[in-house]
């Protein structure tokens, strides 16, 4: 017990990684707040589900045009460098949206430019961020860091969105955002306080295109890294467009409120942090393919129930198991890719699974969310349950090398 604990935990060891462990847990508790708050807020303004989709669809459009260039720059530049101007600019942007909510000034196509504005930093956040991990751990605890991450995520997605939902409730949007613009304080500090080698990032001489194209062909032809980022695309295109539609789900389907919107949040991410722990624990083994294999079939399975589900706490519950298929899903893929990458290339093929990621989400809110508005909320989800089966289906008969992955 005590070993199995130890390894668990084993990232910890790093100083780094424990002051990263820290800010970011203050931060993504901010961001998980705002998140659930954005879009209950956009639901209220529009009743319309289909704008919840355009807003998820315009925070993608800047990943299309400027993630490839965030992994050139993550790979050219000193990563906590990085880091710190695209915290500095997400506060700024949070502080701004909470003034225009109080003031009284907020429109929905304020929701849309803001959305937008921070798709385009995060498009240099995101693969900076996800090739940080090993400049804080050694290699050997790298699939435990990733791991231990997404606990850090998940924990915050748990608590987040029901603390947003009760601020919501009691004193409004504003508050939300505030809060969120003030943690990333948190992250700051914690970046500024780590000692990181002067060696790390490798500087390059070659021209941004030429980079560019080094890491998209690298991508291209590793049948194993090319497998993975296709299956989290196709997940992320039909599976997890899903949660677009929690707000209008909350009200529509469940007859709740903004406190309904915030638990079902809630309820996801404490599945995803189970989850989490589990890939922490046992991600060390030669199992991760089966893992990920488990979690491509067990996803598709929730999202029937989940889309047949009409009492509150039969929700919650589903949203807890979608949460845990879909954390052993990213988590295998992202810790399986790193794995294979060169030190030098990370930073561009952590963009290209970035740009899939949240380039295809966007399209997945734009597809689910109309969709929603034509046929009802429980159907768009019952369709994105068979598309997300045939994804499975697909990756069992195209990839069959993914399952003994270790």
């Amino acid at each position: 017990m005590a070993a199995s604990w130890g390894r668990t935990f084993a990232a910890f060891r790093h100083r780094n990684y424990r002051l990263w462990y820290a800010g970011q847990m203050v931060s993504l508790l901010g961001t998980w707040m705002q998140m659930t708050a954005q879009g209950f807020l956009a639901f209220e303004l529009t009743r319309s589900p289909a704008f919840l989709g355009y807003v998820g669809f315009a925070a993608g459009i800047p990943s299309w045009l400027l993630m490839l260039h965030g992994g050139v720059v993550a790979d050219r530049h000193p990563r906590r460098t990085v880091l710190i101007i695209t915290q500095l600019t997400q506060m700024a942007l949070a502080l701004a949206l909470a003034a225009l909510i109080a003031s009284g000034w907020i429109r929905p196509w304020h929701l849309i430019l803001f959305a937008m504005l921070t798709g385009a930093v995060n498009a240099y956040d995101a693969p900076a961020r996800q090739s940080f991990v090993l400049e804080l751990v050694d290699r050997p605890d790298m699939t435990n860091a990733i791991a231990l991450s997404s606990t850090m995520f998940n924990l915050a997605l748990t608590v987040g969105p029901a603390l947003a939902g009760f601020v919501y409730s009691w004193v409004g949007p504003a508050l939300c955002f505030l809060l969120n613009g003030v943690s990333f304080l948190a992250v700051i500090a914690a970046l500024a306080l780590m000692k990181i080698p002067a060696s790390v990032p490798h500087r390059r001489r070659s021209s941004v295109l030429a980079e560019l194209t080094e890491g998209i062909r690298y991508t291209a032809r590793e049948p194993v890294v090319r497998a993975l980022i296709l299956l989290v695309g196709a997940t992320t295109l039909f599976g997890f467009a899903s949660t677009t539609l929690l707000p209008a789900w909350a009200v529509n389907i469940l007859h709740g409120d903004a406190t309904t919107n915030g638990f079902l949040y809630s309820a996801r991410g404490l599945g995803s942090l189970v989850g989490a722990f589990c890939f922490a624990t046992f991600g060390h083994l030669p199992i991760r393919g089966k893992v990920l294999t488990a979690g491509t079939l067990g996803f598709p399975v929730f999202l029937f129930l989940f889309a047949g589900a009409r009492d509150t706490s039969w929700a919650f519950g589903l949203m807890a198991v979608g949460g845990m298929a879909l954390i052993w899903i990213f988590n295998a893929t992202n810790a399986l890719i790193q794995s294979a990458t060169p030190d030098d290339l990370r930073g561009r093929v952590m963009a290209v699974y970035s740009l899939v990621f949240f380039g295809l989400s966007p399209l997945g809110s734009l597809w689910i969310g109309p969709a929603a508005h034509a046929w009802g909320e429980s159907a768009a989800v019952h369709a994105a349950a068979a598309a997300s089966m045939l994804v499975a289906v697909a990756a069992l008969v195209l990839a069959p090398q993914l399952r003994s992955l270790d």
